[in-house]
Parts: structure tokens; C-alpha cells; sequence
């Protein structure tokens, strides 16, 4: 199969994307975006509702995360992810699948109506994964396009895949909230550096391939800027792909806790690893197709 997104070569290199941010207009269901909020995602590359969760739902998945992360039977899993110096929870991978709360939330017509007029097809979950950055202590990712990872170690062929995502704590600028640049998922970074064997299990500690160097984020805040993207617990955001994001260090005494869904098209499924060896481990691809139906 073509690639049409190389990455990982001998050096570093700033191209166009071919791919669509935006696949249908046409509105799938009764939370489908207007006109106006569909032409900000497609030039921004993410959007913001704030408050569609509400309080109470977001301490009751709050609840569930406690719940999941105290089990030490649980914890066991390899979608159990510790700190790297330290033994505390810095993620947990497919929630959906461990929980029948976060199954419903996955599959909840908030967000499901909204994926799936953006990508313009039935959708399910490449993964999923809840975000723990602990007061004072949860540490950085660094800049990054997910789907640049996707594909060159998971096998996703084009970008027709977002991430939603619901705030289950305040993101503050100060509790290493998630940062953004606008309109940069219309460039893709192939980034320099051989993919080693079994990547992933440094890079979900620490990753060190994938990542754009200064000069690639100086070039795409020439006709941008950085943002931080902020709210309240219950506010959910989208963003594209390929969208090129990272965080800073929780050194507030306030953690910060998110919920990601990974949706992919059923057009799009995963192929050969473009730029690795062997797969990642199948919790970070999920092999199940199902489309997924409205809860």
C-alpha cells in the first residue's frame, strides 16, 4: 500500500496533508455540529463545548476511574501505565473495556453524533485512554501528532481519525492542561529517527520518537500560536488527528484528569505498520470493527 505519510526517515521534513479534516456536512444525528462549529474544527483542527457533561456525571466517572486505579488486580494489566519515576497512575488505556460506565460514554450521542458526521462514516474505537497527571507530580508530553504514531505504528492508512475527550477535572494553565496549535493539522511532520523494536513500551513513559523538533513548531506558530485549552470538569473537546499538541508538568496541588476516545473510520482500518517492524501491542490498535451505535 502507498504511503502517503512517510515518516521516521534520516531527516526531518514539513509536508502537505491530502487528507480531508472534515468528511460530511450532512448532520447524523440530534448533537450533530452547526455549520459554524463544523468550519472552526475543520480550519482550528479542534473545538471546545463546554459543560456537556454535567457535574454529576463527571463525578461518577471520576468515581469509576478511583475504582479501576486502587484495583490491584486490575493493575496488573499492561493498560496499566505507572509515571517514570514513580509507581503512580499516569494512564489507563481502553476504560471502555473495563468499565460498562465508560462504554456507555463512548458510545454516548453527545459525542458519537458529532464523530460521526465529522468523519463521515460509522466509526469505532482504536483505543481509548484516561490521562492522570497527579498534583505536583504528573509529568510532561512532549509535542506531537498522534496520528503520525497511528500510522507508522499502528498501520492507519490516512487520517480519517479524532480524538474526543471529556474533562473530568478543571484544566487550569496551571495543572499541565493540554496545549494545541491551530491549523497545524493541515501540515504533516515526518519526523526523523528509526522506529525501535517495541516502541511503545518507553514511549507511553516517555516519548522520544514522533516528536517534531523546534524547528518544525517554530515553523507551524509562523501563521499561528500556541494555545492552552481550558475548562471546567464535564467540558469535552475534539480535536483531528493530526492536530500537533503536547503538555507541560502538573506542578499545581490540583490534578488533572481526562477521558480520551480514539474514533477511527471503518474506511481507515489499520494495514502493516508504515514505519516499524511488528505492531504495537493490540491494546493501543483494537481489532474490533463494530460500528458503534448510539447508547
Amino acid at each position: 500500500m502507498q504511503d502517503f505519510y512517510p515518516s521516521r526517515g534520516e531527516k526531518e521534513e514539513i509536508i502537505n496533508r491530502i487528507d480531508k479534516t472534515v468528511y460530511s456536512s450532512i448532520s447524523e444525528g440530534e448533537y450533530s455540529l452547526d455549520n459554524i462549529s463544523r468550519k472552526e474544527y475543520e480550519e482550528k483542527g479542534f473545538i471546545v463545548f463546554p459543560n456537556l457533561f454535567t457535574q454529576e456525571e463527571t463525578k461518577e466517572m471520576l468515581k469509576e476511574l478511583e475504582y479501576m486505579a486502587s484495583n490491584t488486580q486490575l493493575a496488573k494489566n499492561e493498560e496499566f501505565i505507572q509515571e517514570p519515576d514513580s509507581n503512580k497512575i499516569r494512564t489507563i488505556f481502553n476504560q471502555h473495556l473495563f468499565s460498562t460506565l465508560f462504554d456507555k460514554i463512548s458510545k454516548e450521542p453527545r459525542v458519537l453524533d458529532k464523530v460521526k458526521q465529522l468523519l463521515g462514516s460509522d466509526v469505532y474505537i482504536h483505543h481509548s485512554r484516561i490521562n492522570i497527571k497527579p498534583a505536583y507530580k504528573g509529568k510532561s508530553f512532549p509535542w506531537h501528532s498522534d496520528f503520525e504514531t497511528w500510522h507508522c505504528e499502528d498501520g492507519l492508512p490516512r487520517c480519517r481519525c479524532l480524538t474526543a475527550w471529556i474533562m473530568l477535572t478543571d484544566n487550569t494553565e496551571f495543572n499541565g492542561p493540554l496545549y494545541v496549535i491551530p491549523k497545524s493539522h493541515k501540515k504533516y511532520v515526518s519526523c526523523k529517527g528509526k522506529t525501535p523494536q517495541d516502541n511503545y513500551k518507553k514511549s507511553l513513559k516517555k516519548q522520544e520518537y514522533g516528536v517534531p523538533s523546534v524547528n518544525a513548531i517554530k515553523e507551524f506558530t509562523k501563521d499561528s500560536q500556541l494555545v492552552g485549552v481550558y475548562g471546567k470538569a464535564g467540558t469535552l473537546v475534539i480535536h483531528d488527528g493530526n492536530t500537533m499538541h503536547g503538555s507541560p508538568d502538573n506542578i499545581s496541588p490540583y490534578s488533572r484528569t481526562n477521558a480520551f476516545f480514539v474514533y477511527n473510520s471503518i474506511e481507515n482500518k489499520p494495514v502493516k505498520p508504515f514505519a516499524a517492524k511488528t505492531s504495537r501491542a493490540d491494546f493501543l490498535c483494537l481489532k474490533d470493527f463494530t460500528p458503534l451505535k448510539n447508547d
